[in-house]
């Protein structure tokens, strides 16, 4: 690798563990903001949607001039590639951070009601499972990487079970039935984040062991 290869590399990998940072913080504050019924951070996040969408455009640019500059091959091209995929799943969370804000919005303004599913445990793993692919990427952890994979059938379990426990509220709370809905839609959210950190964590085992796992059973053994 050419020492200016080697240099822009690594400038736009610390670009793309930036933007993961700053959309974990924009899922983080969302969530956040529906627990303490704060209205003002939901809108904040909203707020701030522009900057994740600029440094997505900003980030893909530095891919293709690096392929054309450059036109690596081996692992510095599989590193860019991984980082333009990367880079699309994170733009998607941030939209989802702005989804969830947007409900907390609205979920601000009505009395609180006991929402009839974890919330809270939902939320704190789709939180882990993004925060810690991030980290498999700074580290190269494909053992890391292959044990979020694992926990992505937990989520879409605790999903599964939201929507059956909503069901059977429903009847007897109809006087709440939006606030019961909103809620749900944040639910949805937080399981596509997770699906989204699970893509993250299957790129960098492309990155590392230049394998594709899509599709393949979710499996980790210690």
């Amino acid at each position: 690798m050419s020492r200016h290869l080697q240099k822009d590399m690594e400038e736009l990998k610390n670009k793309i563990i930036q933007m993961g940072e700053d959309v974990e913080d924009r899922v983080y504050r969302a969530t956040l903001s529906i627990i303490q019924h704060d209205e003002q951070m939901a809108q904040n996040v909203i707020k701030h949607d522009g900057e994740i969408d600029r440094m997505e455009v900003a980030i893909e640019e530095d891919c293709l001039r690096l392929l054309a500059l450059y036109q690596p091959v081996a692992v510095d091209l599989r590193f860019i590639v991984t980082v333009m995929k990367i880079n699309n799943e994170l733009e998607r969370v941030g939209d989802l951070a702005v989804n969830i804000a947007e409900r907390s919005v609205f979920l601000a303004s009505q009395p609180d009601v006991d929402i009839p599913f974890d919330f809270a445990g939902m939320a704190l793993q789709a939180e882990s499972m993004l925060t810690r692919s991030i980290d498999c990427l700074i580290n190269m952890d494909v053992r890391l990487a292959y044990r979020i994979r694992s926990e992505d059938d937990d989520v879409d379990a605790k999903n599964r079970e939201m929507y059956a426990r909503v069901k059977d509220a429903i009847p007897t709370n109809l006087e709440h039935i939006n606030y019961i809905l909103h809620a749900l839609s944040v639910g949805r959210h937080l399981e596509r984040i997770a699906d989204h950190a699970t893509n993250i964590a299957e790129e960098v085992i492309y990155l590392v062991d230049a394998e594709i796992v899509r599709h393949t059973p979710e499996t980790f053994e210690e």
